[in-house]
């Protein structure tokens, strides 16, 4: 059994490697290759807790299987700990075995932030120069990583509706990345003109208003993984051309964005162009003009979380990273 810490991840997986993994989980899906049960909720109303048990195996030719736990925990950040930390856990997909032990809180991240950049890769002008990051939680560097791995932005701005989180943020991935990286007091002042839009926070209302985006623009939406939850406004939805989820099904349960206005009977489902990993198969259409507004929504899967967790174990070990333990 391979243990693997988020430092042993960050030396041997890039996010182009993770951009690449995700096309491929996501063309498996959009196959019927893989098999995802339904996520396990448990409360544990005592601890003021809760468990997520998150499942998948993944067919085709790299055959993967595991698991990823989510623990909810918010007084755990009075204790000086991670309030959701994650681990995943990987499986021999042809003998059941256990593979491999995996931070899960920072490889979550990555999954998240390389399927924004395989959409954004797939869906925005190939001359975006102007980015927009509403959130800068803890997604919210590897969003920002993504944009720039596949677009070569000269100027990102960050908002927050906390000004100073905003400015800490831009400062830090300023630094990191070596671009134009400021924060704005508004949103408007975010979004105005931007090429790129990702949203990255757990809103009830849209973070930005219709009229703010131009044409041509492409959006993401990362956050607003429940039904009550919404980043992205209905009129811009309305006016997009192009609409690709990360799976269809997904969204339609969980990502209050879609579920509202179709609820309302302002949207309907066959505006929705398909999934990525259709995209990525090349089996539906994505942006065919310049002026077209296009949105990618994602609210996740375990599918991205197991075959990108197969991949790092194989890299890590090829390269010597991690810890050997044997359970025998």
């Amino acid at each position: 059994m391979l243990i693997l810490k988020k430092d042993d991840i960050k030396k041997c997986f890039t996010m182009r490697d993770a951009i690449e993994a995700d096309k491929e989980a996501l063309e498996i899906y959009s196959e019927g290759k893989a098999k995802v049960p339904l996520r396990t909720n448990i409360d544990i109303d005592e601890k003021n807790g809760q468990n997520l048990y998150m499942p998948a195996y993944v067919g085709g030719n790299q055959t993967a299987a595991g698991l990823k736990i989510v623990s909810v925990y918010p007084d755990n950040i009075s204790k000086g700990l991670p309030s959701v930390p994650a681990t995943v856990i990987t499986l021999d997909a042809d003998t059941g075995e256990l593979g491999a032990v995996i931070e899960g809180t920072y490889l979550t991240q990555l999954r998240t932030g390389a399927v924004q950049g395989a959409a954004t890769e797939l869906l925005a002008r190939k001359d975006a120069k102007v980015g927009a990051l509403i959130g800068t939680g803890g997604q919210a560097a590897t969003q920002l990583e993504a944009m720039i791995e596949v677009r070569d932005l000269e100027e990102i701005r960050i908002f927050d509706i906390d000004f100073s989180r905003a400015k800490k943020f831009a400062e830090l991935m300023a630094d990191k990345f070596n671009k134009n990286i400021y924060p704005c007091q508004t949103a408007k002042e975010c979004v105005e003109n931007a090429d790129i839009i990702t949203t990255v926070t757990t809103s009830k209302r849209a973070t930005f208003n219709d009229e703010w985006v131009k044409p041509g623009a492409h959006i993401n939406g990362i956050g607003a993984y429940t039904p009550e939850m919404c980043e992205i406004p209905c009129e811009t939805i309305k006016r997009a051309k192009t609409i690709v989820f990360d799976t269809l099904d997904g969204v339609w349960q969980e990502a209050g964005d879609f579920i509202q206005p179709l609820n309302k009977g302002e949207i309907s489902k066959d505006m929705i162009t398909g999934e990525l990993g259709q995209l990525v198969a090349g089996k539906i259409k994505g942006r065919t003009s310049d002026d077209e507004i296009t949105i990618f929504k994602t609210v996740g899967t375990a599918v991205l979380d197991v075959y990108i967790a197969d991949k790092i174990v194989k890299k890590a070990q090829a390269n010597g990273y991690g810890h050997e333990f044997e359970l025998n």
